[in-house]
């Protein structure tokens, strides 16, 4: 019984990228690994899903049209709900200063696209999402 009920309960992830072949290879890759993913192709767009869906888990790119990656972050950052729900930045940026700003902004990760392949990014989803449903329990 509690595998049909966790098959039901998949994690939520929002997959904020403006690229629409990666978002498909990743929504392809997260969904076979057992997520659920929604997706946005733009930082406006994903804080509506945000603010609507409460995903369980954000992967952020940083350069997008409308709203960047970073502003995104803030909008976060500043809310004290929306600011509960992890957030994994995945861009092709990889200088530190960017890895510093996003991590002082609330990002529990930073992946530079090039260097992750998808069964590490799954990975890397897998073990932030167990630590925080420890966290939650404590």
């Amino acid at each position: 019984m509690k595998d049909k009920a966790e098959t039901q309960n998949k994690p939520k992830i929002l997959l904020i990228e403006d690229d629409q072949f990666i978002s498909r290879a990743y929504k392809d890759g997260l969904s076979r690994a057992g997520f659920e993913v929604a997706l946005a192709f733009d930082g406006a767009e994903g804080m509506k899903k945000i603010k609507e869906n409460r995903p369980d888990l954000i992967l952020l790119d940083l350069v997008m049209p409308v709203k960047s990656g970073f502003e995104v972050l803030t909008e976060i950052h500043l809310s004290k709900t929306l600011s509960r729900i992890p957030v994994i930045i995945l861009s092709n940026l990889g200088q530190d200063s960017d890895i510093e700003k996003g991590k002082s902004l609330g990002a529990i990760d930073y992946l530079v696209k090039a260097n992750f392949s998808m069964k590490e990014v799954v990975e890397r989803i897998k073990e932030h999402l167990a630590k925080l449903k420890v966290s939650r329990r404590k």
